[in-house]
């Protein structure tokens, strides 16, 4: 409480004490009263006066920073085809460069590239493609409620790609970093950006085992491959046990990750005299505590606000505040663009009509048919043929007169039989027999999430996390109209 409040409330009755005895001030308090009200006035005025100039200021920076002529965009059905996502003046801040969030450009050993009064956080990638964009966007999200600047590494081989000749892929050669550190406000680094690529320099490390934390039967931390080809070596530590969503499940919650990354609670944990269950790096056999300005988690796929799945509903924070924000590289969707000209026989002048897209997964998901037979299992053409109607008439109906004849079917099946049925719905395919040779192996299934998220609708596959991005993807950029095939029996999507 101010002096001048205090000193009202000691000198002077208030209203309701007025009111109350019916007796009124003395002359020397009235004109006590008077002097406090004429300062709490000028109090109050110079406070106005000091928010509305910095609310002046902070304009005159955000114009600095957006430009006068940046300004809400209108969703029309042509934005939402990709003809007009930005006006034609967008730039990127000019203060932001290449360097942000570091000392200069990335040097043999990270910590010599690290900001002082700055904090990191970082994890692994470890699974299918999709699954680490996930992940990485738990990644991002944490950082966020942590402030903290995400340090993401590069997408490495999963099992679709397991014969080891194809490579790391940086994120930023698939996802827009600059327009996702101008979106979310904050800067976001790759690995490349901090430390020197391939450095023969090996460095010590220390992380939480949040995946062993997480899975009963796990007794190991779940690292991956990037941080021995990064020059890290990685010792864990096990995280306490209360980060679990349930003692069931396999998800953490944020907050409590967020929690043990403030000093309080680490201190807390590690020197609470309870046995805390640490692993030794993989080279120099070194044990160290979780870094506390590199903040280091081993898995964040199994992450959520109170469940696992929530890429599934509309709540989930990690989709809402991160990866809605990913956008693809400006090289991605020229390339994208290439092959739906292709697929559709259009010159290059010739503008791209709005489409549908649909992912079927078969593939590994046939092990969860349960012994079903496989043409049983499988949702058959004519039920996704249905699932195109309904988007096609939701669509004429959310957009007046919108008729959207071109779809797209993407697929990992490789029966021809089946893609023969494809074609006879007069339905597109993407070509990609020489993708792999002529943009590297990672491109076949990423140019068909570019292609998925710029449709106006999108029929997906249940349970698959490529059709769960690829279905927030249409909902939140294009405005679009999506539907979800269910399988696992016959008759599984009939309704």
């Amino acid at each position: 409480m101010s002096t001048i409040s205090r000193t009202s409330e000691d000198s002077l009755l208030s209203d309701k004490e007025y009111l109350d005895t019916g007796s009124l001030p003395f002359p020397s308090q009235l004109k006590s009263f008077g002097k406090k009200r004429r300062a709490l006035l000028a109090t109050a005025t110079l406070v106005s006066l000091l928010f509305l100039t910095s609310y002046l200021t902070l304009q005159y920076r955000a114009s600095d920073w957006f430009g006068d002529d940046l300004k809400p965009i209108p969703f029309t059905p042509e934005a939402a085809n990709g003809e007009e996502e930005f006006p034609s003046n967008f730039t990127y801040p000019p203060e932001r460069s290449s360097y942000v969030g570091v000392r200069g450009p990335p040097t043999p050993l990270f910590r010599d590239n690290l900001l002082p009064d700055a904090q990191y956080l970082t994890s692994w990638p470890s699974a299918g493609w999709t699954n680490d964009v996930m992940a990485f966007g738990n990644l991002v999200y944490l950082a966020l409620i942590t402030d903290r600047i995400p340090v993401l590494p590069k997408f490495t081989p999963s099992h679709v790609l397991m014969d080891g000749s194809v490579g790391d892929l940086p994120f930023g050669e698939v996802f827009d970093i600059p327009l996702l550190s101008l979106l979310i406000k904050s800067p976001v680094l790759e690995w490349r950006d901090i430390k020197i690529d391939e450095s023969p320099a090996l460095e010590t490390m220390g992380c939480w085992a949040i995946w062993s934390a997480q899975q009963p039967f796990e007794h190991a931390p779940r690292e991956g491959w990037f941080p021995r080809g990064a020059g890290l070596d990685v010792s864990f530590t096990q995280p306490p046990p209360w980060i679990q969503a349930s003692p069931y499940g396999k998800t953490a919650r944020f907050w409590d990750l967020a929690r043990i990354s403030f000093p309080d609670a680490r201190r807390e944990w590690l020197h609470s005299g309870q046995p805390i269950e640490q692993t030794p790096s993989n080279a120099l056999g070194v044990v160290e505590d979780p870094d506390q300005q590199m903040l280091c988690m081993d898995y964040l796929f199994y992450v959520g606000a109170v469940s696992e799945g929530e890429y599934d509903y509309d709540f989930a924070p990690a989709w809402r505040y991160a990866v809605t924000h990913m956008h693809w590289t400006e090289r991605l969707e020229s390339i994208a663009e290439l092959y739906l000209r292709a697929s559709f026989g259009l010159e290059s002048d010739q503008p791209i009509p709005p489409y549908i897209t649909i992912h079927v997964r078969h593939g590994d998901f046939s092990n969860w048919c349960n012994g079903n037979p496989v043409e049983e299992c499988f949702a058959p053409i004519p039920v996704i043929a249905r699932r195109v109607r309904e988007i096609q008439e939701e669509l004429s109906i959310k957009y007046i007169g919108m008729n959207v004849r071109h779809v797209i079917m993407t697929s990992d099946e490789r029966d021809e039989e089946w893609w023969d049925l494809v074609k006879a719905q007069g339905w597109y395919r993407l070509d990609h027999t020489n993708t792999g040779t002529e943009y590297g192996r990672w491109y076949p299934v990423i140019i068909d999430a570019v292609v998925q998220s710029n449709g106006m609708g999108f029929v997906g596959t249940e349970l698959s996390t490529f059709s769960t991005l690829a279905r927030r993807r249409v909902e939140d950029w294009q405005a679009g109209v999506t539907r979800t095939v269910k399988w696992g029996y016959k008759g599984a999507d009939d309704h």
